[in-house]
């Protein structure tokens, strides 16, 4: 475009008075609670298509609204730091707008980015660090520590529990840090059938109260790559597998909290229709196991419905030794059937290397 052209469109966009979207939206924190205005001010008076841009150390006593079709960064994880303000005890402290304005319709496409955010857990109760109820949404290169709940949740719920009647599709979870969360780590929620086809990619998740990934549905979705410990309960749940990957993960201790517990490193439950396929993790007992409980390293522990499909090849499994440990245990408890590949699997110092329930139809490898 030539330089004469350039400046009429710039007149025709002052004189019709057309705003140029695609901005880049500077917010400079002070470390004070007014950062929360600051914050909130920016985002509602920004445009789609802006980059909003956060610098400094943030304090916040509200959430934080993310507004649909806008890219929100900070510097690097060590340069942008959103905390939270002792006793604000917030529900969330970044959120969908979808979420806080109880819709049942999804949000728009956000992406979150090189930040770190900082639930307070010593001075603050039940707040969930970031709440995304977005379509096409990407999570990525974020250190999230130290949230009183969950550390990242997906949720077709919004704030008073208004249930998503759209589905809410195609995200992205990637390269972050999730750790201290006095909940699950990463916490897929979805009462319905909504939060499917997204991939949780190549994340560290540490030092969970409760699991470390836990999804209420699992469909259409990859989970590989990541790193996992420090678990208190699962390692991975995944709900409603159909369709789902999950492969290469590393998962290094699990069930910590032991009590009168099953505890999974990679549990599955099937639906019927399309398979799905545990491949290629590493599931270790390395510290001491917890004093009680009982430990199972992959399972499948129930069929939901119809005749379910899936692959459990090439893992690999380390136990404690003790009477508690199960390599790998299949069990119907529903459905019509499971027609499973259990092939491949390297399982050392377990009581049991696998466990296979009535029902259950191992098939043959090709």
């Amino acid at each position: 475009m030539t330089t004469s052209k350039r400046l009429i469109l710039t007149s025709l966009f002052l004189f019709t008075g057309i705003a140029a979207f695609g901005s880049e939206v500077d917010i400079t924190c002070a470390n004070q609670t007014t950062d929360t205005a600051a914050l909130n001010g920016g985002i509602a008076n920004s445009h789609p298509g802006d980059d909003i841009r956060i610098h400094g150390n943030c304090l916040i006593n509200a959430t934080i609204v993310l507004l649909g079709d806008r890219t929100y960064e900070g510097d690097s994880r060590t340069g942008t730091t959103i905390s939270q303000a002792a006793g604000s005890n917030l529900a969330a402290m970044l959120a969908s707008d979808s979420w806080n304005a109880d819709v049942a319709y999804t949000g728009d496409p956000i992406r979150v980015s090189h930040l770190t955010i900082d639930g307070n857990s010593k001075a603050n109760t039940g707040t969930n660090a970031l709440v995304i109820r977005s379509w096409l949404t990407v999570i990525e290169d974020l250190l999230v520590e130290n949230a009183p709940g969950d550390g990242i949740q997906i949720t077709n719920l919004s704030k008073n529990g208004i249930a998503l009647t759209t589905s809410q599709v195609n995200g992205r979870i990637s390269n972050c840090l999730v750790a201290n969360s006095a909940g699950n780590g990463i916490h897929i929620v979805d009462t319905g059938n909504s939060v499917t086809d997204w991939d949780l990619l190549d994340s560290w998740v540490a030092s969970s109260g409760k699991s470390a990934i836990d999804m209420d549905n699992a469909a259409g979705w990859k989970v590989r790559g990541n790193h996992l410990y420090g678990v208190q309960q699962h390692g991975i749940f995944a709900n409603a597998c159909f369709a789902t990957a999950i492969d290469g993960n590393y998962i290094e201790d699990f069930g910590g909290a032991g009590g009168n517990n099953t505890w999974y490193g990679i549990a599955c439950t099937v639906q019927g229709g399309a398979a799905s396929v545990i491949t290629g993790n590493k599931i270790f007992m390395l510290s001491t196991e917890a004093t009680s409980g009982k430990f199972i390293y992959i399972g499948v522990p129930q069929v939901n419905y119809a005749l379910g499909q899936i692959n459990v090849v090439d893992n690999t499994i380390r136990g404690a030794g003790t009477d508690a440990d199960i390599g790998l245990s299949y069990e119907l408890n529903g459905g019509k059937g499971l027609d499973l590949l259990s092939s491949g699997n390297n399982v050392q110092q377990v009581r049991v290397e696998r466990k296979v329930g009535a029902g259950i139809k191992l098939v043959t490898q090709y």
